[in-house]
């Protein structure tokens, strides 16, 4: 008997959508090992050549033009792409995506972003019949996620799912199971083994993440101010794959410390989340829920206008994180880290309990088993 096959579709606008999708991934052959998985970021897969320099254009207009960016995000907040934008994904998209399907047979397609579900609807409004799964990995609802042929969607919050139902989404069609995330996040590890594989001092840690995204070049001020507190904090930045930014960090005097660590990319943020005290990051929606199964408190920076804005508020609301509104923010946070250590660990012990309620590992792989 043939396996069960899951084709899973993503796109290279920020890591988080295929983050999600490969944690899916291995989520649903961890429950069910018959299970067969593909992950494929559609734009590059299918235009590797065209691909990079659209995602390149993006960052940098996210870097550059932040208002721009969130006042088109606003102003198409309740409309599904324009018609043209819609005919040059079917141009580029349509009939490779069709052979793409053709030659995979998929039983189940998922997608964890807004063009491959835009591109597999209109392939089942012409006729194709395999049931497609969307996957909405924000706190936000933006208008590009929604089309009728979507057979279900799994949102993070019930705020989501109430504002899907006011675009027209059928009830029966939406299911809170919240963002997916690495089955690692779930782990607890020992802190003090960790300590030990890093080479780690037994102190107040702070994770920094972002750089993939040019943290350094407009956090210059942000990150060297935090090199202030490094004789009673240990610091971790991590800069993902942005290693330009990361060596010439490594460079600067200022982060030449012992309690100074300066990352690359790694396959091991769970295990740093879990020797880290704060994480200090950019409130994408990834990030902010793997932070949220591993019960670290959080500071964010910078928020794109628009969906890292939403995400910023619903973890504010909820008492699981802050902005930086200032670097008194900081001060009083680095502050208390010192002061009351102690007391600190234990509410990060008791948080990684709580936090974790509304959320489990297994409940987007079962939603989605639940369609074969």
């Amino acid at each position: 008997m043939r396996k069960k096959r899951i084709l899973l579709l993503s796109e290279g606008f920020g890591a988080g959508h295929t983050q999600a999708a490969h944690a899916l991934a291995v989520a649903l052959r961890r429950q069910s090992p018959e299970l067969q998985t593909r992950v494929v970021e559609l734009g590059a897969f299918l235009h590797p050549t065209l691909a990079p320099l659209i995602f390149s254009a993006y960052r940098k207009t996210i870097a550059s033009q932040p208002k721009l960016y969130g006042y088109v995000y606003r102003s198409q907040y309740k409309k599904s792409l324009n018609r043209l934008t819609q005919l040059a994904l079917h141009r580029i998209f349509y009939s490779q995506t069709s052979e793409l399907i053709r030659q995979l047979k998929p039983d189940t397609i998922v997608c964890t972003h807004p063009f491959p579900n835009i591109v597999v609807s209109r392939l089942k409004r012409a006729g194709l019949s395999i049931p497609l799964c969307t996957v909405i990995t924000d706190y936000d609802a933006h208008g590009t996620w929604v089309n009728p042929e979507v057979n279900k969607y799994l949102v993070s919050t019930a705020e989501v799912k109430e504002k899907l139902q006011l675009r027209g989404v059928p009830h029966s069609k939406i299911e809170v199971t919240g963002i997916p995330v690495h089955p690692n996040f779930w782990q607890q590890h020992n802190r003090e083994e960790l300590r030990q594989s890093f080479g780690l001092r037994p102190m107040p840690t702070v994770l920094v993440m972002g750089g993939g995204w040019g943290m350094m070049n407009s956090n210059e001020n942000l990150m060297a101010y935090m090199t202030n507190w490094r004789e009673h904090i240990q610091f971790l930045f991590c800069l993902g794959s942005n290693e330009k930014a990361r060596a010439q960090l490594a460079e600067e005097p200022l982060f030449q410390h012992p309690n100074i660590r300066v990352l690359g990319f790694t396959r091991e943020i769970d295990k740093l989340m879990d020797v880290s005290d704060l994480l200090i990051t950019k409130p994408g929606g990834m990030t902010c829920t793997e932070g949220l199964a591993k019960g670290i408190p959080m500071l964010f920076y910078n928020p794109i206008p628009g969906q890292e804005e939403e995400n910023l508020q619903y973890f504010t609301e909820l008492g699981l994180g802050e902005p930086i509104k200032s670097l008194e923010t900081l001060d009083a946070r680095f502050d208390r880290l010192i002061r009351d250590y102690p007391a600190v660990q234990e509410e990060r012990l008791n948080a990684t309990q709580e936090w974790q309620l509304p959320y489990q590992p297994h409940y987007c792989s079962q939603a989605i088993m639940q369609l074969l």
